[in-house]
């Protein structure tokens, strides 16, 4: 088969693999990329493009929200301080871990992360006492690595360079038996991906260095940690922490996004994080300092700890639209590496069957394998081209030649001295000959004494397409290989059938992920069973004291009251109060400190009809079901509450969208997932059990007192003054802006504050504490707009303590449950006072 024949869309089918990420790939590329129209951009591995969506979504943000300093306590530093958190998580999302086991600390880049830990490791010296730390790198690393040892060695550590063969050759069989008397640190590094030649190194020889099995730590007693640089593979291949255990991972996003540039990340292992010892500390580092003697107190927070000064934050938010994007467009890193690895495989086969007139090779390719699989080789492809006598072709020839035919490559070294040597056969002293015969890295100096100095790279990404390899190759035919263009077949076929062996041996579901974040099955819904039962109260048998005048929930965190006569207790309070919550394009929550016309949006739940009704002024009426019936998949996301990570299902695309045309900026609406457990921080010291919350700030109920209302009332009615403008706020318009869920009357002002106990009706509650006010209850339910009262009067009243309300829990009669019970409007309310 002739050469060009080879160079079609069919041939690059048959042994590709999976292309695209769906029907409209190509449109998708035209829409995001057109910047490189024209152009054949073969330069991933130094730096991906981001799609245009990025920056458009990303200037839409910062030009409408207001974010500040995070380390202030406003609300512009608070959205920053919200939004930078919830990042944080993405990234631990994105590679499949939780802030319970890493941690995430920004820096400027994967280099400025090899220098935190090179800086902070607890490096020891060798003394007649103890052995000293071994500083072990695999030769096969980046510059930043290797350049660790300049710290290393002026602090008395043993530096040892290990080659990929030495790591299992002199490995033991078993893992060496931990010495508890031996507690010195060493550290061990290694890429699990090469930059040079795209061998991905086993990420089990994480657990192997740990467990001190393979070489060099089953060689050296004490506690071995790995650092694992990951730069060059997660930019198309999905890492999982919880398959590999790195200590520490050091990324740069740009790898992966291509925007932001100049941010970068260290993944801490938790566990191993205390090890870590700092000298320098900045802003926001310390817990505790003082100016005029030698004290200080690390940030209890790693982030924090390692953080020095203010992070880059909206650099932080632009990443949160990096991974929309790149969510939306692909659907995960698993389908970007089955895409760029099907590129790279057959461009390789290609080139290194590609032939001279005379039948010799045209190309000489440095790798370790034949782009058998995904799992070992990456979508880089390392090379130098030869004439038909078999003399290497300089890469800066190479080079300027594919400049004019706009093909973006890299050549040289790569920053990647180990590999380039070991793979080109280039001596340490061929190194410094080199030096004195003018080549120094990142020249063009490529032929020295006839040999070559370095070699060309080719590297695809996400939006990489079979053009570019088509372009790539014809141009190779065309510049370089001496005519007719001949195909060695019998190599070729001999590469298809590595092929086809190993598409036999590796067949695996197509894995389909969403926006960076797992699918759930349909929750289970409540059956109309469950609500039969409940005993409504007649709500005249109880007379006037004491008794419960309103329930209001509020179905959607921060949205409008949803008053009712007679409701159901659930497990969380009262059943689907605070039950979803509206969120941003960043994924933090929205509360009306932020976007007062959230009062606006009126929800009402039917439970005969399994639904929730979403309304506002100007706005049609949809609804999105209290219980998902039915079967398709469910996206999980992630943000907080007061703290606290809540674990969440999406309501789709019509609530979104309803949303952000009614608030006039992206949103979506969540809900908290049904087998998520989140448990009250401020338990009650007499609490028997832990106490589940819904979505709710601190409690699962508030109530406030009538009396308590109407004392505020009178007080703002002698306070008002002609500034303020507004009218005279009556009983209810207050009880509006405290947003309780329990109202109940016949009780003196603020006598409520000194209870521990309660009964409504027939279910029992504890006094949870204080429900301390801020700016909020200052927004009219009704309209939106903002007052400073009944704050002000408040404070006044309470000597500057502006609690008002308290925090209810319920406390279920052994053997019963929550379903079991009902509140109603008018039931007998029996207090209980402190003992003191």
């Amino acid at each position: 088969m002739a050469f060009h024949q080879l160079c079609t869309f069919e041939t690059f089918q048959q042994v590709s693999g999976r292309y695209g990420y769906g029907e409209n790939f190509r449109d998708v590329i035209e829409q995001e990329f057109t910047r490189i129209k024209g152009i054949t951009y073969l330069d991933h591995a130094a730096a991906t493009l981001y799609p245009e969506s990025v920056l458009k979504d990303y200037c839409r943000d910062i030009t409408s929200n207001l974010y500040g300093n995070p380390h202030s306590h406003n609300p512009s530093s608070r959205l920053t301080h919200d939004t930078v958190d919830r990042v944080r998580y993405r990234v631990l999302q994105h590679f499949n871990t939780t802030p319970e086991e890493y941690s995430v600390i920004f820096t400027s880049g994967c280099t400025a992360a090899l220098k935190l830990v090179a800086e902070s490791f607890p490096w020891r010296s060798h003394t007649e006492s103890q052995a000293g730390s071994h500083f072990c790198y695999l030769t096969d690393s980046h510059t930043s690595v290797v350049g660790m040892r300049g710290l290393t060695s002026s602090r008395g550590v043993v530096t040892q360079p290990v080659s990929p063969q030495e790591l299992e050759n002199r490995a033991k069989d078993e893992a060496q038996v931990e010495d508890v008397i031996c507690q010195t640190p060493h550290l061990f590094c290694y890429p699990a991906q090469s930059n040079f030649s795209g061998r991905k190194y086993p990420l089990s020889h994480v657990k192997g260095i740990q467990a001190r099995r393979l070489y060099p730590a089953c060689a050296h007693q004490g506690r071995w940690f790995v650092l694992l640089d990951a730069a060059c593979y997660v930019s198309c291949s999905p890492l999982s922490l919880q398959d590999c255990p790195a200590d520490f991972i050091p990324i740069s996003f740009y790898k992966i996004f291509g925007f932001p540039t100049g941010l970068g990340a260290l993944l801490v292992r938790n566990d191993a994080a205390d090890i870590l010892k700092k000298t320098y500390f900045g802003g926001g580092t310390a817990a505790a300092y003082l100016s005029g003697e030698d004290y200080y107190v690390q940030a209890a927070n790693i982030s924090d700890r390692f953080e020095d000064g203010t992070v880059s934050f909206l650099d932080i938010i632009g990443l949160n639209h990096a991974f929309e994007a790149l969510y939306r467009i692909t659907g995960g890193m698993h389908n970007i590496q089955q895409h760029t690895f099907g590129l790279a495989r057959y461009t390789y086969m290609l080139l290194s069957s590609l032939c001279h007139g005379n039948g010799r090779p045209v190309a000489h390719i440095y790798t370790e394998g034949q782009f058998d699989s995904p799992i070992t080789q990456g979508a880089v492809l390392n090379f130098n081209l030869m004439d038909s006598n078999g003399q290497i072709i300089g890469y800066s020839q190479v080079d300027r030649m594919a400049n004019l035919y706009n093909i973006h490559v890299r050549t040289g070294c790569f920053c990647n001295t180990g590999a380039c040597q070991s793979f080109l056969g280039i001596t340490n002293q061929r190194v410094k000959r080199n030096l004195q015969a003018g080549h120094v890295c990142g020249d063009n100096i490529d032929i020295v004494d006839g040999q070559p100095t370095g070699s060309i790279r080719v590297s695809f990404g996400y939006m990489s397409t079979f053009e570019d390899c088509q372009k790539f190759l014809n141009f190779v035919a065309e510049c370089f290989v001496e005519k007719p263009v001949t195909v060695d077949q019998e190599r070729l076929q001999e590469l298809k059938r590595a092929v086809a062996a190993s598409e036999d041996s590796n067949k695996s579901p197509s894995i389909k992920i969403t926006n960076g974040e797992v699918y759930k099955g349909d929750e289970k819904k409540p059956t109309e069973a469950s609500l039969k039962g409940f005993q409504l109260r007649d709500s005249n048998s109880h007379g006037e004291a004491y008794t419960l005048t309103n329930i209001y929930i509020y179905p959607i965190k921060s949205c409008g009251a949803y008053e009712v006569h007679d409701w159901p207790v659930g497990p969380l309070g009262l059943l689907y109060d605070r039950g979803w919550m509206v969120v941003n394009g960043n994924g933090v929550c929205l509360s009306q400190k932020r976007e007062p016309r959230l009062c606006l949006i009126r929800p009402q739940v039917h439970i005969r009809s399994n639904k929730l009704l979403l309304q506002a002024p100007g706005m049609d009426t949809i609804s999105v079901p209290l219980e998902n019936n039915n079967h398709s998949h469910t996206r999980v996301c992630h943000s907080k509450v007061c703290g606290d990570r809540v674990e969440t299902v999406d309501c789709g695309d019509e609530a979104a969208s309803w949303l952000s045309d009614f608030l006039g900026q992206p949103c979506r609406l969540i809900k908290q997932r049904p087998d998520f457990t989140r448990e009250m921080k401020k338990r009650p010291s007499e609490a028997a059990t832990s106490t589940s919350l819904s979505l709710v700030n601190e409690a699962q109920y508030l109530m406030i007192n009538r009396a308590s209302v109407e004392l505020i009332q009178n007080l703002m009615s002698s306070r008002q003054d002609d500034s303020e403008g507004d009218q005279l706020l009556d009983t209810q318009s207050v009880i509006s802006r405290f947003r309780a869920n329990l109202v109940i009357a016949g009780v003196e002002p603020f006598e409520e504050d000194n209870w521990s106990h309660l009964i409504i009706g027939s279910t029992q509650f504890m006094v949870a504490g204080h429900c301390g006010r801020c700016h909020m209850v200052g927004i009219d339910q009704d309209t939106g707009s903002k007052t400073k009262e009944p704050l002000m009067s408040l404070s006044a009243y309470r000597s500057g303590k502006v609690t008002f309300g308290v925090y209810l829990t319920h406390q279920l009669t052994e053997g019963s449950t929550a379903a079991a019970n009902v509140l109603s409007v008018g039931s007998l309310i029996q207090p209980k006072p402190n003992s003191s």
